[in-house]
């Protein structure tokens, strides 16, 4: 299968623009499953809670989601995109997995990372492991790098592609751990990140790029740049995230001792 990563740099607020400009670049290549950063439609500095409503949007029912629907249904693929979610009245950084068919599944961010705090609910849903038939997709978004526990959840659950939408500020930190979290359980890991500057209310946020694919076995299959929009697409094989094995006598998976690890 054809696996691409997209990374863009949105105009905070201009859900119309960025939707345009991401399915522009993504309509330059063929890719099975697209993987868009965190919050690729609406830009990322909140100011304030009103803020977040007013862009926030329900999940299957809203803008975003119906774009890209449409472009999957044009183009026969799949898409894992990040988006403000409202949910009555909560609002949650989600990501989707969207089809030709339409909204597949949703994720909300486990993980909060700093000013998300203040606006955001953390995420009540479990990590989802999604199979669109070319391969088992499992989804995480953004902080949820950090924590070894997001990654070996998903591949317990079947994953063979982790799909990260991501919108990160702290140079090499996700490039380096998604590494290990490909290796460590066997998958393939797919990180979009964005790029530019947000500078509203207090200071400045800078988006460091460097969206990436990565093997089972850590090799850097994609690397973009730290500071333009691009895309990545790259073929690979999902049944290579099956095997586990590390020696004739280990195995990532088998060989755990889950009862030697409670606290």
């Amino acid at each position: 299968m054809r696996l691409g990563v997209v990374q863009t740099s949105p105009k905070f607020g201009d859900r119309v623009e960025n939707l345009r400009d991401a399915f522009s670049v993504m309509s330059a290549e063929r890719a099975d499953l697209w993987v868009l950063p965190e919050f690729f439609a609406t830009g990322y500095k909140f100011v304030t809670r009103e803020e977040v409503r007013f862009l926030a949007e329900p999940i299957p029912d809203g803008p975003t989601v119906e774009g890209l629907a449409s472009f999957c249904r044009e183009t026969g693929s799949f898409v894992v995109a990040g988006l403000p979610e409202l949910s009555g009245d909560r609002l949650y950084n989600s990501s989707v997995l969207v089809g030709p068919e339409g909204h597949i599944a949703t994720y909300r961010k486990v993980h909060l990372f700093g000013e998300e705090k203040r606006f955001f609910s953390p995420g009540d849903l479990p990590f989802p492991v999604i199979d669109i038939g070319v391969a088992r997709v499992g989804l995480m978004i953004c902080f949820d790098h950090l924590f070894p526990e997001a990654g070996r959840t998903l591949a317990l659950r079947g994953a063979e592609i982790i799909a990260h939408p991501a919108n990160l500020i702290i140079p090499g930190l996700a490039q380096r751990t998604m590494v290990v979290r490909a290796i460590e359980n066997g998958v393939f890991t797919a990180t979009a990140n964005r790029v530019g500057t947000e500078t509203r209310g207090e200071g400045t946020l800078r988006y460091i790029g460097e969206s990436q694919i990565v093997s089972p076995k850590g090799e850097v299959l994609v690397r973009l740049s730290p500071d333009r929009p691009e895309i990545g697409v790259v073929r690979i094989d999902p049944l290579a995230a099956r095997d586990k094995s590390l020696t004739s006598h280990n195995d990532k998976l088998a060989d755990r001792r889950p009862e030697m690890y409670a606290l």
